[in-house]
């Protein structure tokens, strides 16, 4: 099968390329490859390319700096997206589009299903709340949400914990949000499980759930800092320029409906993380 991957250098996207090229035929484009946001650029490149299946991972997901840079968040997540599944249509190709727990408000008291209503309280979640409507308009392809990803490649919270550990500093971190760590090895995993079941929407995650607060502070044990130099805040007190859900753990229901396993616990894929990550 012929897949081709956008946003092939972000964390997410070097993972896809290093499990799907084991079993099929795969083609990485970066934004400088692939402009999404120019239609006609966009739509050439992928008949030229001519693939089965799109994973789209491109995104901005700076999520603060999105409130700041509006037009390029709705742009890249939302507009772009449509771009990719209006070219996609025209060579029967199916998109699969990666979005985020940030669609859901976090007032809900217990874990969001698929079928929950978004209702997205900052730019970045309405921008991929937008690409995730214009994705199934245009392809009635398949939607995956996850939330609070980390991997080897690029910035993450795990990788930041651990450079601010090194240094043995008190840290503040917000202790009022609650929702599942994923590690992207395993999104990936349960991803290829996908990639022959039938269009729709699906909620990938570790599974378990933690505060920031009690995510970096299993962090810093893992790694072997003292967790005393965590310290719990408020998401006021904080200060985040964009607004976060104070709930985002995601219900698994649509795996569970085609018989695909959940992902394992957080803490324990972290542990896994920590360890690859400290041999490097």
């Amino acid at each position: 099968m012929k897949i081709l991957i956008t946003g092939a250098h972000g964390q997410l996207g070097q993972q896809l390329k290093r499990k799907l090229s084991e079993t099929h035929f795969v083609v990485c484009q970066g934004k400088k490859e692939l402009d999404i946001t120019h239609k006609e650029e966009a739509e050439e490149r992928i008949i030229h390319i001519n693939p089965e299946i799109i994973i789209h991972a491109a995104a901005y997901t700076a999520v603060d700096q999105c409130e700041i840079q509006k037009k390029k968040a709705f742009e890249v997540n939302g507009i772009g997206a449509g771009y990719i599944a209006q070219a996609a249509s025209k060579i029967g190709a199916r998109v699969i589009y990666i979005s985020s727990d940030y669609v859901f408000d976090g007032k809900k008291q217990s874990p969001y299903t698929e079928k929950d209503e978004t209702n997205p309280q900052s730019i970045y979640g309405m921008s991929k709340w937008l690409g995730e409507k214009l994705v199934m308009e245009f392809n009635n392809g398949t939607i995956i949400r996850t939330s609070w990803l980390y991997g080897h490649e690029g910035n993450n919270f795990v990788k930041k914990m651990i450079e601010l550990g090194k240094k043995g500093r008190d840290i503040k971190v917000v202790s009022d949000q609650i929702g599942s760590p994923t590690y992207v090895n395993d999104l990936v995993e349960t991803m290829i499980h996908l990639l022959d079941k039938s269009s729709g929407t699906y909620h990938i995650s570790n599974t378990g759930s933690c505060s920031w607060y009690e995510f970096a502070k299993c962090i810093f044990n893992e790694a072997g800092f003292n967790p005393d130099l965590i310290h719990p805040t408020t998401t006021k007190d904080y200060g985040a320029l964009a607004p976060r859900p104070c709930n985002s753990i995601l219900e698994h229901t649509a795996l569970k409906y085609v018989n695909i396993p959940s992902p394992r616990k957080w803490d324990i894929a972290l542990r896994e993380f920590i360890r690859k990550e400290l041999i490097k």
